[in-house]
This record gives C-alpha cells, sequence and structure tokens, in this order.
C-alpha cells in the first residue's frame, strides 16, 4: 500500500484508521495496550510481511514506519503521568502528557513535528478545522485536529477483523476521542495491540 496525502506525510506510511465509534464495546476489537509489559506476539511469528518505509527522515538508519514505532515505546517508557495542561513550547516537558502526545513524540523521534505540520495545515486551510484553532502550541494535541489532519494527508485503513495483518506496528489509530499506535505485538488471534496514554487506570 502506498502513502498518499501531501508533504512530509507523502513519505510516510501514516495510516489514519478514523473510527466513528458509537461506543467503547464496538472498539473491543483493539486490545490495550500495557506500559507495564510487551504482551502478546510478534507479527513475525504470523507470517505477516511487516511493512517497511522507504524513508528515513531523519537519518538515524531506522526506516520511518519502525522508527515510529521505536519512539513511541521510548516517550511511553518515561512514564508519563496523565494530565492536560497547556505548555508555551508545545510538546510537555514536565513528565505529563496525554493521549496526543504518544503521537506526537513519536513521530518526532522519526524526524517529523507534528507542531509544526498542523500548525501550517490550520494556516493554509483554516476552513477545514474548528474555529477556535489558531494555537500551534495546542492545536497538535487535541484529536478533533488530528482526526482532520490526518484525514487530509494520511491514508485510511479498513476497521475489518478479516484481515488484521493490514495494521502494522507504527500505524496510527484514530477513536472518537482518542488516538494511539499500533504495536507490532498481537493477541492470539492477529490483532495487534494498541499503545496509547489514556488516564493513570489504563
Amino acid at each position: 500500500m502506498k502513502p498518499a496525502g501531501r508533504r512530509a506525510v507523502r513519505l510516510l506510511r501514516l495510516t489514519a484508521l478514523i473510527l466513528g465509534l458509537p461506543s467503547m464495546a464496538a472498539a473491543l476489537f483493539l486490545l490495550l495496550w500495557s506500559r507495564t509489559a510487551q504482551p502478546g506476539i510478534p507479527t513475525e511469528v504470523y507470517g505477516i510481511p511487516q511493512y517497511v518505509s522507504e524513508t528515513d527522515a531523519d537519518g538515524d538508519g531506522l526506516d520511518d514506519q519502525r522508527d515510529i514505532l521505536a519512539s513511541a515505546r521510548s516517550y511511553l517508557a518515561t512514564g508519563p503521568r496523565y494530565g492536560s495542561r497547556y505548555y508555551a513550547g508545545g510538546y510537555p516537558d514536565d513528565g505529563y502528557g496525554v493521549c496526543t502526545d504518544v503521537v506526537a513524540f513519536a513521530l518526532k523521534g522519526a524526524g517529523y513535528d507534528l507542531m509544526d505540520l498542523v500548525a501550517r495545515d490550520v494556516q493554509e486551510h483554516p476552513e477545514a478545522y474548528d474555529s477556535d484553532c489558531g494555537d500551534a502550541n495546542i492545536d497538535f494535541r487535541r484529536v478533533r485536529n488530528l482526526k482532520v489532519w490526518f484525514s487530509r494527508n494520511a491514508v485510511s485503513l479498513p476497521v475489518s477483523l478479516e484481515d488484521p495483518g493490514i495494521w502494522q506496528g507504527g500505524d496510527i489509530v484514530i477513536f472518537r476521542d482518542h488516538i494511539g499506535i499500533v504495536s507490532d505485538r498481537r493477541n492470539k488471534r492477529g490483532v495487534p495491540y494498541v499503545l496509547h496514554h489514556y488516564g493513570r487506570f489504563q
């Protein structure tokens, strides 16, 4: 599957599964990630080819897809406490964070500045976003804005369980009011786990 979209995203397989889920029960097909362990079975055990990006934006020798996944894990390994706060520099710097920060730091670690990407898109296409957008320090940390940005700049994957191999480690999944990154580890049915940050009792 080739990436679609504009600018830097054209280089990525930033895959957004945009789910308009009517209830949390409908989201049970995605098993949630625990920060204290790496449960599940590696993707390769199922014979599912791991997607490898053709780009390495930050030139660290790790392709973007794997870099996004590794950077998400690195961020979560710091044990961020859940807390919604405003930061003058955009990115949290005090050990707190929210679900969108998992995605922002994962992309940043791979060489993509989500704050800048969203800010430019809001400036160029304000009609696509909520009327209260316009503060680059917070716009990229709101799920509703990321839904718009990814819908404009990423490939959308089917949500059916018929072929869970479509979802790859490093892909981005968007729920109604939540966002995370698909893990490269799966349950016994081959359904991938999700790396995310959702409150202190996740």
